[in-house]
Order: C-alpha cells, then structure tokens, then sequence
C-alpha cells in the first residue's frame, strides 16, 4: 500500500467522526463568508447609515474570525490527540515523523479545503438571505439582491488559510515532541479518575457557590442606591464580573463534585443503573473539564446577554417613543401646526389636534425624593420640571392641594426614589405653593423638548396652574415655545403618508419637532443593527461551543465502551444504559446551560432598563431560543451514544 492509498483509506475512516466537525467548519465558513458579503454590498449603504456603522460590521467579522479560529485549533487539538496511538503505529512501522506529519497535512487539506469550498457555497446561496433578514430588522427599504463579492471571497480564503497554516503548526509541534512511548499514553483532557474528594476540594466547592452568591447579590445592588460615586460603581462592577467567572471556575472544579458527592452520601453506596452512568461519571468529568465549561458557560452568558439587552431596545422601540413624544407629530409654533395641517388637509388626512399649556417651574422634592445615585449629580431640592393643569388632560382631575407625577422612564425610577403622600413645594417668581404627591404614572404628557429628555411632569389643579402662570419665573421657561402642540392621525394607515409630508416640511431637522414614526424607525434601525451583529456572533459561538461539549462526549463515549460491553454482558438492556446515558447528558449539556442562563438574567436584570421598556418578553423569547438550539448537541450526544451501546456486544 503506498501512502497515497493510506491516506485515503485513513480519510474515509475518519470521516464518520468529522460528520459535525465537517458540519461546523461549513457553517463557520458560510457564516463568515456571508457577513463579509454584507460588507462589500452597495445596497447595504443604507444600513450603515454612518462609517460607525461600517466600523460595527467590521469589528464584529474580526470577532467572529476569533471565534472560528479558537474552536477550530481546539477542535483540531481534540482529534490529534484521538489519533495518538495511530500516529504511535505509524512510527513503530518505520515512519519518520516527516512523513507522519505530510499524511496527517493532506487529510487536513482535503478535509479543511474541501469544507472551505462548501462552506462559501452555502454561503453564497444564503448571502441574500441574510441580507433580506438584516432589512427586514433594521426597516431599510431596499431590494436584496444576490451578488456574488470577489473581495469576500479572496478575505474568506486567506483567513482560513491563515488558520490552516496555524492548524499545521501545531500538528507539527504536536507530532515532533511526542515519543513513541507517550503517544499509546494520550488521554482525552476529560478523562479524570474517580477517587474521594478531599477536604480542599470541598472548600473550593463551596467557595465557587459563594462566589457566584456574591456576584448575583452585587448585581442586585448595582443601581439600588447603597453606592455612592462613580469609583465606588466601577469597583462593584469589578467584583461582580470576578467573582462570577472564578466561581464558575471553583463550582466546575469542585461544586459540582461536592454536591453530587452528597447525594451519593444519601444513597448509603447503593446506586442505581442511572444514577452510575451519570453521577459518578459527571462528577470527575467537569473537574476536570473546568476552565473550557468556565469559558464556555461566561461567553454563552454574554450573548444571551447582549442579545437581550438589544432585543430589549428593540422590542420596546414603540414605548420608547411614546415617552419621548406622545403624539403622532409635535410642532412648537402655532403657524407650524397650521402650516403641517393644511398639508394634511390637501391631502384628505384627518387628523386630531392637542394644545397643552407647560410651565417651567423650580420644585423642591428634597422630602419625598432621594437621588440612588450620587454620581448624578441631581438636586431634588432645585430641580426643574414642567408643570401642566389637570384641565388639559382627559380623565384626570388633581385637587388643589394635591399634584401628581408622569411622565418618567424605569431608567429614572431606579435613580429616583419617591413616596406618595409625602409633599413637595412649587415654587413660582414669587410664591410657594405645598403640595402632596397623589398619583404617579409613567405615561408621557408633553414632549422630551419640555422635560430635558427625562424629567417627570408634574399635573396640578387649573387653579394652581393659574397661580403659577401669573407668578411664573421668566428665566426658566422655554423661549420658542410654551405650549405643547401634539398631532394624531385618526387613521394609522395614512401614517406612512403624514410622515412622508412632515419631512418634505423639513420639520425632522428641527429641534423640538419630533415625528414619533421617526423614533421609532432610528431606534430600529440602530439597535437592529446591532442585534444582528450580536445575533450572529452569538450564533456561531453557540455552534461551536456546542460542537465541543459534543466531541468531548464522542470521546468519552469511545472510551466508555468497554464499560458498557460488560453491563450488557451482566445481562443490562440497551434502554436501561440508554435512560441513565439521557440523565449524563441532561447534567452535561444543562448544567452550563442553567449557570450560564442565570449569569445572563442577572446581568440583564441589573441594568435592562437603560435600553427599553420592556424585560420578561425579550429576555423570555431570547432564552428559549437558545436554549432549544443548545439541546440539539445534547440530542446529537445521545444518539452517538444510542450506537456506541449498540455495538458493545
């Protein structure tokens, strides 16, 4: 047999264990290679909106290469080691390690190369795809057409190229500094010998669960108030980003065994089928396994995380608007709104006006508000806000010596706290007004134009409001404009069309002219962007990730095999193995994915309301997502093991 006939022979032998490596490498390549498309496509010009947006895309396809090239080295780090005592025979045969090493690059050549030209393929034909989605998220009115880039190709080819090289390198190294002897000794990193845990270990056990406590706990407090600057924000953020990665660290190390060695405790030594096939097993498996499921389980925390977060903005785009112009359109003059409506009218819009009279006055609230953050350097006792009458409002009515707040977003409330029935002083030019705060709402009243961006709006009584408006202090007040003037069209059919007439006015490049349509496509378009780079990033390292917590299993599973030769020669079934190998990947696969779902709930619980509105629904929808694509490795696992038991006997 000559070594081209060897080399072949070897590739169709190893091909049945590369299925989803090969799998992987194509996915990798068509995800990269379609990301790089999107770049060099001049109907994406649109999307881009801004050399930062060109700058995003750009950042994100170095990071998506990172992935890649990570989980290819480790992957091809995986399956050198498995081919250890082939490579042992090769040397026993006579083979110099030259030659070893030639058969080992032209398997890698066909197998790589080959996945390289199916992967830009698949790439190609889902190129326009991907550009319809990227649309259709960012509301980009353009046609996706598919076009085949020479630049991405030629990029797409020397990465990979680069990363093969490097591949070969480490084969290279791998091969040369083995002996003989130590090749027929190459075990998987996951294999661990079970032996009793020590007294340390228990320690590090619980250290890990304490740490993670202590991160979680921290992250509640984040913006509860009980820190008082900014430094003191940053050292928290600090402790809580260390402490939940070295106790991910310690919990794999240690936790994961201690517990489990509890409940094997409490069984008094008698264990079932299943509970052998998956305590024991998984109880050295992960100590070993530690510092890849800490990476794993951290970088799985954080897309979710991110995700949710842009997801967050995303999904809250229409509330957000909301709260920033409560009406379809706002103009601030009276000659504007005549000017925009005759518009209307030629066009046969119907539409329905609102006039709300605001007043700037100064609010002392030092009594029932107190700032959570001193680094925001808010006076409750100075502050400034806008004040309108219960009268202009449909619904409402404030008893003169009452008032009632609105107007404010969750990033606000967190900042500041208030109690009702405490009260609060209005103060005009020349007079003081005490009231007791009622009522609070978040529902807009007036434009961002009359709040500062933020601030709640105070309602009170129309008397009330007359006194103030006599007394009024003329430095704050706004100089265009002191009267809120909102527009709704009655039918949201003709919205497109009342916007299309708003622009042509030139209204959206003026301050304190807000088409609520406006916001809603800008934060669209901007945060949609984003959650697709995310998206994507956050898709190609959960297949990769998922990859290798299955290879780690295709090895263990090979090496297990013997064991499950003599449990079926004991007379045990294929479906009693099979139930206790389900439980063993059940902990496998779930227990990174539950630490790294609570990882990201806690992160996104600390600060989600600085980009949205909403929280359950996103957060909800992102987690399920990944969670059922992250089960399809652990189904994968499972039926490889289906075959492994099969062909014990």
């Amino acid at each position: 047999m000559n070594t081209n006939q060897l080399i072949l022979r070897n590739f169709r032998k190893n091909l049945k264990h590369y299925y989803l490596y090969i799998f992987a490498l194509i996915f990798s390549v068509a995800l990269y290679f379609a990301f790089v498309t999107l770049q060099y496509d001049p109907a994406l010009d649109a999307s881009k909106g801004s050399i930062k947006g060109g700058a995003a895309l750009k950042a994100a396809s170095i990071l998506l290469v990172v992935i890649v090239a990570i989980f290819l080295l480790y992957a091809n780090n995986i399956f050198i080691k498995r081919r250890s005592k082939e490579i042992g025979l090769f040397q026993l045969i006579g083979m110099t390690k030259g030659k070893i090493f030639r058969i080992l690059s032209l398997e890698n050549l066909m197998l790589y190369f080959g996945s390289l030209l199916a992967g830009i393929f698949v790439g190609f034909s889902v190129s326009r795809l991907i550009l319809m989605i990227l649309f259709k998220i960012t509301g980009v009115q353009g046609i996706a057409s598919l076009r085949f880039s020479p630049e991405a190709l030629l990029q797409t080819v020397i990465v990979f190229a680069v990363i093969y090289v490097f591949i070969m390198l480490l084969n290279f190294v791998f091969v040369q500094r083995q002996s003989i002897l130590s090749l027929f000794k190459v075990k998987s990193s996951a294999e661990g010998k079970a032996r009793n845990l020590s007294i340390w270990e228990m320690i590090l056990g619980l250290l890990g669960v304490g740490l993670i406590a202590l991160g979680y706990y921290e992250s509640t407090t984040l913006f509860s108030g009980e820190l008082g600057s900014m430094n003191q924000l940053l050292i928290s953020m600090v402790i809580i980003l260390g402490s939940v990665i070295i106790g991910t660290y310690l919990f794999y190390k240690g936790s994961v065994s201690f517990l489990f060695n509890l409940i094997r405790k409490s069984k008094g030594g008698y264990l079932s089928l299943n509970e052998v096939l998956s305590l024991s097993s998984i109880m050295f498996r992960m100590k070993s396994n530690a510092l890849v499921l800490t990476i794993i389980t951290t970088v799985s925390a954080l897309a979710i995380a991110l995700l949710s977060l842009t997801y967050i903005s995303y999904y809250s785009a229409e509330k957000s608007a909301e709260l920033s112009v409560p009406n379809d359109f706002s103009v601030l003059q009276f000659k504007d709104e005549q000017k925009f409506t005759q518009a209307l009218k030629a066009q046969h819009i119907e539409y329905v006006t609102t006039h709300r009279e605001v007043i700037q006055a100064t609010v002392d609230a030092s009594k029932l508000i107190q700032s959570n953050q001193a680094g925001m350097h808010w006076d409750p006792s100075k502050a400034k806000l806008p004040v309108v009458s219960d009268a202009s409002l449909n619904g409402v009515d404030i008893a003169p010596g009452e008032t009632g707040f609105t107007g404010y977003s969750d990033a606000l409330d967190q900042f500041l706290s208030f109690t009702l029935n405490e009260k609060l002083v209005l103060k005009g030019k020349n007079i003081q007004l005490p009231l007791k705060l009622t009522s609070s709402s978040k529902d807009a009243v007036v434009s961002w134009y009359f709040t500062n961006g933020s601030m709640p709006t105070l309602i009170v009584d129309q008397s009330v409001f007359e006194r103030l408006v006599r007394n009024q202090d003329p430095s704050i007040q706004r100089t265009e404009s002191s009267t809120y003037i909102g527009i709704d069209i009655k039918d949201p059919k003709q919205l497109e069309q009342a916007n299309i007439l708003f622009h042509k006015m030139g209204y959206q490049d003026r301050g304190g002219f807000n088409s609520q349509l406006d916001l809603i496509h800008n934060q669209k378009n901007n945060m949609g962007l984003i959650m697709f780079i995310v998206g994507f990033l956050g898709l190609a390292f959960l297949i990769t990730s998922g990859c290798i917590l299955y290879f780690k299993q295709v090895d263990e599973g090979e090496e297990e095999q013997p064991n499950y030769t003599i449990l079926r020669k004991l007379g045990y079934t294929q479906g009693d193995i099979l139930r206790g190998i389900q439980v063993k990947q059940l902990f496998n696969f779930g227990i990174p994915l539950v630490i790294g779902l609570l990882h990201s709930y806690f992160a996104i619980k600390s600060g989600w309301f600085f980009f949205g509105t909403e929280l359950w629904t996103p957060m909800i929808l992102i987690m399920l997502f990944y969670t059922a694509l992250y089960s399809i490795f652990g189904l994968l696992s499972v039926l490889f093991y289906k075959k492994v038991i099969q062909n014990a006997l």
